[in-house]
């Protein structure tokens, strides 16, 4: 499947997901924040424009004809110094 396909269907699972999980309706914007293509399968990082610390992870398996998605949420943002 080409990125534009699986980019589309991606959204809209994201959108149905994120709308049937809302508990007050409010308008949101879906972006892309990462993509890849390898062979016949492809995954993609998404989120919405939502403060809820959510984010998607899309995989489409070529092979099974199947698209999965993973819904995770924002635990914790840790700074990590590493030195040279």
């Amino acid at each position: 499947m080409g990125n534009d396909k699986f980019l589309k269907i991606a959204v809209e699972e994201v959108r149905r997901y994120t709308e049937e999980h809302l508990e007050n309706p409010q308008d949101f914007d879906i972006y892309v924040v990462w993509v890849c293509k390898t062979l016949q399968n492809n995954k993609a990082l998404l989120s919405t424009t939502l403060s809820d610390g959510m984010y998607f992870e899309a995989t489409y398996n070529g092979d099974k004809k199947e698209l999965y998605l993973d819904a995770y949420k924002k635990e914790k943002n840790v700074c990590v110094k590493v030195e040279d």
